[in-house]
């Protein structure tokens, strides 16, 4: 199984938490002695993982980037504890709460909709492979994380996969600035799969159609729309709200 790399505290952190195993060696900047940079240090050395010490060239190099923080990480792919989204959502004890995103293909927007995702406790992420970005070292490092925790489905066909998930009674939900309601008079009790698409361009027509119910987010200010990550987060937030109000 091929290798790949993470980097940055919170990627390499939590991949040394949840599967320390799969962690083939991990680098560091030797030259950072910081509190930050020691504690992180002593969570390798008990976990027992291969160390080596690398300068920031070797490790912009290895990166791809100047952000890599001084940490690095070889990694081996952990597979998802459920092969597809049938699996998953058969194992579901609650009403799922799904994010879809269409036509995200920049990997910062992706790792902050997985963060969003992770702490809002949606329980997967759904995209489409050819219209979409994949989870790479970038995507990770933003996801702060999420990368590991969330499941992140890439669909052949996203608009039969809506349709899919409207077969299990799955409420499709999309998101457009001139939707006559707003998601404020929505519903997100019961199991739901919220739709967005990227700034800009918004979800493609087909998936726009395939939706159950279209929803704007309020817009006071001077700007128009927001960023696709923010909008995941005001979103499934408002989903979570009303999840715990109903269960008082």
């Amino acid at each position: 199984m091929s290798a790949r790399v993470l980097f940055g505290f919170h990627a390499v952190g939590v991949r040394l938490k949840t599967s320390p195993r799969s962690v083939v060696e991990v680098y560091f900047d030797a030259s950072r002695r910081d509190a930050r940079m020691r504690q992180f240090m002593e969570r390798a050395r008990e976990a027992g993982v291969r160390l080596i010490e690398a300068d920031g060239l070797r490790l912009a190099r290895l990166t791809g980037t100047n952000g890599h923080q001084g940490i690095a990480a070889r990694v081996e792919a952990v597979p998802q504890a459920h092969r597809s989204l049938d699996e998953l959502l058969d194992s579901l004890q609650e009403p799922p709460l799904l994010l879809v995103l269409d036509g995200v293909t920049d990997p910062h927007n992706l790792g902050a909709c997985l963060r969003v995702a992770d702490g809002a406790g949606a329980q997967a992420v759904i995209a489409p492979k050819d219209h979409a970005v994949g989870v790479n070292a970038t995507v990770a490092k933003v996801a702060s994380g999420a990368a590991e925790t969330v499941p992140y489905f890439m669909v052949t066909n996203l608009a039969r996969t809506l349709g899919e998930l409207q077969e299990r009674n799955i409420w499709c939900i999309g998101t457009s600035e001139d939707a006559p309601r707003t998601l404020y008079e929505a519903d997100f009790k019961g199991p739901v799969a919220l739709v967005l698409g990227a700034e800009g361009p918004g979800m493609r027509q087909l998936t726009r159609k395939t939706c159950d119910e279209l929803v704007s987010i309020p817009m006071q200010g001077a700007v128009e729309s927001l960023n696709v990550s923010v909008a995941s987060g005001v979103c499934l937030y408002e989903a979570r709200r009303q999840r715990l109000h109903a269960t008082r």
